[in-house]
């Protein structure tokens, strides 16, 4: 069975402040939605759009109890930007051994 498209990629969702801020808020408790917009300065339907966005690509989960709807973290497509972000490590690391042979050579000559 084919997977749903989302309709945000994981990118453009976290991209937004108040999104990793819900990112994070979330990444240790599952939360409702009136315990969640107490956490931020701005109106409950913003945080709601913010979690549809979050939903749509697959970050959080939600679930209703009653009435109240929760959401909780799903960590699991943040692997996608570990492993983009993982290809430009090797980048850096070559950039900071430049560096710091660089600097090596230098105290070497008395700079």
């Amino acid at each position: 069975m084919a997977k749903q498209a989302l309709k945000h990629d994981i990118f453009q969702a976290i991209a937004d402040p108040t999104r990793r801020r819900l990112l994070t808020l979330l990444a240790n408790e599952e939360m409702s939605i009136a315990s969640i917009a107490g956490c931020f300065p701005i109106t409950r339907t913003a945080v709601n759009k913010h979690l549809h966005v979050l939903l749509d690509a697959g970050l959080v989960s939600s679930k209703k109890l009653g009435r109240e709807t929760r959401y909780k973290l799903q960590p699991e497509p943040l692997l996608e930007i570990k492993q983009w972000l993982a290809f430009f490590e090797s980048y850096w690391d070559k950039k900071l051994f430049a560096l710091k042979e660089f600097v090596e050579s230098d105290s070497d000559k008395g700079f």
